[in-house]
Parts: structure tokens; C-alpha cells; sequence
């Protein structure tokens, strides 16, 4: 027997910790086998399919395109491109943002080749790619590129938020995390850059995608900084569908 399970996974969570939640809140399923399908990052929320019972039919559910609400925040750069990494530079907040976007979108939505993020599971001689990073071996390799494509992408709006809210929100979400993602020295950094910023503003902008497989959202997001001349990270990500599985 084989079921489709759709699992909501919250910021904080990997997708086994998802997994093992839903076996603690349903406990027939102790003793089932049971495989997710399509990773999300600890920092983004939202629908995580995973199959019960009889795995095998794993891969025809690997391809389907997805469809994500997210947020960029401009003016900063970390080694992951979200805000679960060291902030490693900071650039000027895009001038005139609003006049600029549909060019953003234009560009950012033509077909491309992106270039995994340097922290994903993406494995390179049976390593994957975040362990390459950790140990500090990554210009050892050559990051592998996947073509993908943005089917569709719309900006919903642009919200300003001070040093000391997004300082708070940030810290609140990293410590939602367990395991080691090296939290203890992300935080610092951010405390580092914020502390002495509390009361200057900074802008981010929401937008919504339906993409193809293997898009990272939050490569998207640090594209779109290069695209402006400036840095940009993804701020918060949420996957809404998967194929024709919605939330």
C-alpha cells in the first residue's frame, strides 16, 4: 500500500523532524516506512509531501513543478541567501524599487541556468555540497548549475521594517532551529551588523513563483540582488503547492 501524505512543515523544522512529528501526533504510523518528497530548508514553511507505506514510487514525484510565496530583503548578503547564514556583506537599499520591478521580473522570469547555493544537500563526489562548505574544502570542487525555469512571478508588495524588528525576527526564527547549523555564530554576526542599526530602515518586498523543479528560492532571491546592483536574501519562504497538491 502506498498513501500520499500532505504534511505542513514550520520554520525551525528539517523534513525528517516534520516526519517524526506526524508519527508522534498519529501513532499508526510508528512503524511505517515513510520518505518526503522534495526537501524544504529549515528557514522556509509550508507543504511538504511525503509518501507512507511502499516508497518506490518516489521519483514520479520529484519533477513536479512548485509554487512558492516569499520575501526578499535587500541590502544584505549571507553564504546560505537566507537568514540561516554568516552575513558576509551589506549593500545600499535599491533606489526607486518600485519603478525598477518590472524589469526585475522580466529578467529574473527568462528561462536560466542557476547554480546550487553552496549550503544545499546537493551532493558532489557522494559529499553534500553544505559538508564541502563546513570544512571549508568548497574551492576544492566545482559547484554543479541546473537549468530551471519561472513560469510565472508576481510582486505583491514592499513593507519597510527597522534594525530592531528585523533583528528580533530574525534571532526568534534561528532559534527555532535545532541540530547544528552553526546558530551560535550566525546570531552573533547578525547581533554584530543590527545592533548599531536599530533604527535604520530597510525594505522587503513579497512576491509569489511558480517555478520548476529544483529551483532554489533562495538562489532566486540573491539573483535578484545582483540584478539591482545590491545584495539580497530570502527572508521567509513558503511552498504552497507541489503539482497539483495544494496546501
Amino acid at each position: 500500500m502506498t498513501e500520499l501524505i500532505k504534511l505542513y512543515k514550520n520554520i525551525g523544522e528539517t523534513p525528517l523532524e516534520c516526519i517524526e512529528r506526524f508519527r508522534i501526533e498519529n501513532p499508526k504510523y510508528l512503524e511505517t516506512k515513510m520518505t518526503y518528497l522534495g526537501r524544504l530548508d529549515p528557514m522556509a514553511e509550508g507543504l511538504l509531501l511525503v509518501l507512507a507505506g511502499n516508497t518506490k514510487e518516489k521519483e514520479k514525484y520529484l519533477d513536479l513543478d512548485k509554487a512558492y510565496e516569499f520575501e526578499v530583503l535587500w541590502g544584505f548578503e549571507t553564504d546560505t541567501y537566507d537568514i540561516l547564514g554568516l552575513v558576509l556583506e551589506m549593500g545600499k537599499t535599491p533606489i526607486k524599487l518600485e519603478e525598477r520591478m518590472e524589469r526585475l521580473l522580466r529578467e529574473i522570469g527568462e528561462k536560466k541556468t542557476q547554480t546550487y547555493p553552496q549550503y544545499s544537500s546537493r551532493t558532489v563526489f557522494g559529499k553534500a555540497l553544505h559538508s564541502w562548505s563546513r570544512e571549508g574544502r568548497i574551492d576544492e570542487i566545482e559547484i554543479p548549475t541546473r537549468s530551471v525555469k519561472i513560469f510565472s512571478i508576481e510582486h505583491l508588495n514592499t513593507r519597510l521594517i527597522n534594525g530592531e524588528e528585523l533583528l528580533e525576527n530574525i534571532l526568534g526564527r534561528i532559534d527555532k532551529v535545532l541540530g547544528d547549523f552553526r546558530q551560535g555564530e550566525i546570531k552573533k554576526k547578525w547581533i554584530q551588523e543590527l545592533e548599531i542599526m536599530k533604527r535604520e530602515k530597510f525594505l522587503i518586498s513579497s512576491f509569489k513563483a511558480s517555478v520548476s523543479s529544483g529551483t532554489y528560492i533562495r538562489s532566486l532571491s540573491h539573483e535578484m540582488g545582483k540584478i539591482l546592483g545590491t545584495k539580497a536574501l530570502a527572508f521567509n519562504i513558503k511552498r504552497t503547492r507541489v503539482g497539483e497538491y495544494k496546501i
